[in-house]
Parts: structure tokens; sequence; C-alpha cells
């Protein structure tokens, strides 16, 4: 991880995001996780804080993260001085994720440089849209999306983007930028079966920039917020259903 923010802050990224549980990992995928340790999974957030703080740079890190409920999926947002910003929580959890996971509830925007983004993580952008509406609805230009979507020993090799054989989650990214007008950085982690492609869309749909296949790296794309007007998003009108 610290490689990969120092890499990013190099570039002069204003913000890296890091795929779903990159801390410690997905539970219920073909390869093992440990378990949860409270205070293993503390000082790991602490350690990412001091890396954002050294290297200059907002960090979005997903975790597992114990709660009074059960285990909890979520994001933090950390700033570029180690300040904990607040966190994003998987409100909709994926059927097969139930025996590892509960539900969150908060649903929050963030901001950086006066721009407002949101964060969906996962099953949540790729079934329920309306979740990425909501950040959009609310004000954010850009929406990251820490995913897991493919698998060490099974799943389908994606080869090229958007390819029509390819699972829908390409497509999924597509439309969620183009329904909103707003940037998607979707985020997944490099595997042997990769299934969609860490990527940043446009508000037209277009995929500005992705990362090959099965590779770790750090994807760096430069976008102008201006240019993700929300105009569907902000047309919404919830009362004509």
């Amino acid at each position: 991880m610290e490689k990969f923010i120092a890499e990013a802050a190099a570039e002069d990224a204003d913000i890296v995001c890091f795929p779903e549980t990159y801390l410690p990992g997905l539970r219920g995928q073909d390869f093992p996780v440990e378990d949860p340790h409270p205070g293993e999974l503390l000082e790991a957030r602490d350690a990412v804080s001091r890396w954002a703080a050294a290297h200059a740079i907002q960090v979005i890190i997903p975790m597992e993260w114990p709660s009074a409920t059960g285990l909890l999926n979520l994001a933090f947002v950390i700033s570029n001085t180690g300040d904990i910003l607040g966190c994003q929580t998987k409100n909709q959890i994926a059927p097969e994720e139930d025996p590892f996971y509960v539900p969150g509830q908060t649903r929050s925007l963030f901001e950086i440089k006066g721009v407002p983004f949101g964060i969906v993580i996962c099953h949540e952008g790729w079934r329920y849209p309306e979740t990425v509406r909501w950040a959009a609805f609310g004000g954010a230009r850009i929406v990251f999306h820490p995913t897991l979507t493919g698998g060490v020993t099974r799943g389908h090799a994606a080869q090229r983007w958007g390819a029509p054989d390819s699972p829908y989650y390409e497509k999924a990214m597509v439309c969620r930028s183009l329904e909103n007008s707003i940037f998607l950085a979707s985020v997944n982690c490099a595997l042997p079966y990769q299934e969609a492609a860490t990527a940043v869309i446009t508000p037209d749909g277009e995929c500005l920039a992705n990362l090959a296949y099965g590779e770790p790296g750090v994807l760096i794309a430069e976008i102008d917020p201006n240019t993700a007007d929300r105009l569907y998003a902000s047309r919404f009108a919830p009362n004509a259903f």
C-alpha cells in the first residue's frame, strides 16, 4: 500500500482509491482471508494515515471494521494530512456475503479541493444504481467504486475493455456515468480471472483510462470535474414514481 500511495503521489495525484476490503481482503471468495483482528485493523489504518500525511495525498482505504452489530465492509477517507474524514459503509450486501458482513447505515459525501465525491462499494454500484444516483443528486462530480470482481482460481478472464462476451460489469460502469453525467472510478483487484478492469469513465460514458487485466498497478487519470454537469441526476424526480 505504501508503494502504491507513494507512486500516486509522485504522479501528482490528489487522491488514490484502493479496491474493496483491501485490508485484509474480501471474505467468501476463492482465496483465504485471516480472521478479523480489531487491533491489527486499527494499526493498519493508522499506518495508512501516516503514509497519506507523509506523501501529502488523500486516500480512500476500503477495510473490514468491527461494529456492535457485526463486521462491516466500509471505506475510510483519509485527508492529505492523515486525518480521518469519515467513512462510507457498504449498505447493500451481496447475498453471498451475508454470512460474513452486516449492512451499514451511513451514506455520505466527501470533498477534495472543493470537488464533492461519493463512494459506493462493489455490489451497490452494480445492482443498486440508486446508490450512485444519491451521490450525484447530492452534488458529487465523481463517484469512487471500490470493487472485487473475479477470482484467483475461477471466473471469466476478460481480455478487452467492454467486450460483448465479458460479464456486465464494465457495461454497468458506463451506465452509472451516463445516467448521472458524472465520472466513475471503479477500482478492482488484479486477479488471474479478472472480470472487470480498474477504469475511469467520463460523464459521456467513455473509458478515459484503464489498467491491464491481472497486472497490479496504479491508474493515473486527470479529470475536469466541471465537465460532470450532473444533468440527469439533477433532474431526478423521486415523486414521479
